[in-house]
């Protein structure tokens, strides 16, 4: 393992997000941070609990993995969408660089990245909101799981994006309704018998319900099946990686 090329790959991406902290860091917290204050603050104290929990603190899960779902694809999509661009890609894939080595830099700086800003946000949702964390290990755990898996997913966005907009159409189009559409705002239990059967096909549901059963406990869907699904959805993002550094697949053309 040429732990050297890691190193300077993960260190370099680190080192644009120093470069861009408004836009890496400071944009995603101000924007949920105004999610608390509206949601959490304002309207949350007028609504009635859900699960025993208060609307601001039930909420704040579902923002966090909102904010790491999008950042994590974001970055990891950019950083390898760049040497691409400018061509600095064909140095890395003629240099005595593994493709294993090459994704572990690239994605676990982005996962860095993602993780850092969920513990942020998690700062700041404190300020607003009170609330506990009952089963914390549980909840780094997801949250690494969670940066890492869809880190993976934005690697692969970045390889297929031949246009700067092709790298914001999954977040925005997709990535994001589906947050939405999945426990970030409610319980799907709230929703008519149909819907929350039609709303279990959405694979971001595991993710939020398991992340919120580690700071409250309760959750829509089975924490075991949530850490399953999201783990077939890491192994799936792996093998298209493996598949894409076999194939040369956007990489070599």
């Amino acid at each position: 393992m040429n732990f050297y090329a890691i190193r300077a790959i993960y260190l370099f991406e680190l080192a644009r997000t120093w470069r861009t902290l408004m836009q890496s860091i400071a944009s995603p917290v101000i924007s949920t941070t105004l999610y608390f204050v509206v949601f959490g603050s304002a309207i949350g104290s007028r609504m009635t609990e859900i699960d025993g929990i208060s609307y601001g603190a039930f909420i704040v899960p579902g923002l966090i993995m909102l904010a790491l779902l999008t950042e994590s694809i974001s970055n990891a999509s950019f950083g390898i969408y760049m040497p691409k661009f400018s061509g600095t890609i064909y140095e890395i894939l003629s240099a005595p660089i593994s493709y294993v080595e090459t994704v572990i830099g690239y994605v676990g700086a982005a996962a860095t990245k993602s993780v850092i800003l969920g513990l942020l946000i998690l700062a700041t949702a404190r300020i607003f909101v009170p609330f506990e964390i009952a089963h914390p290990l549980w909840m780094i755990f997801f949250l690494i799981l969670t940066a890492v898996t869809f880190s993976l997913f934005g690697f692969i966005i970045g390889v297929w994006a031949d246009g700067f907009e092709k790298l914001q159409i999954i977040p925005m189009m997709i990535i994001t309704p589906l947050a939405f559409l999945g426990g970030s705002f409610y319980s799907i239990s709230m929703l008519p018998p149909l819907w929350q059967k039609i709303t279990l096909f959405n694979p971001v549901v595991y993710l939020i319900s398991g992340f919120r059963w580690s700071f409250y406990g309760v959750s829509d869907v089975n924490v075991a099946i949530s850490v399953g699904m999201t783990l077939v959805f890491l192994f799936l993002c792996l093998t298209t990686v493996w598949w894409i550094f076999k194939t040369g697949y956007r990489l070599k053309s």
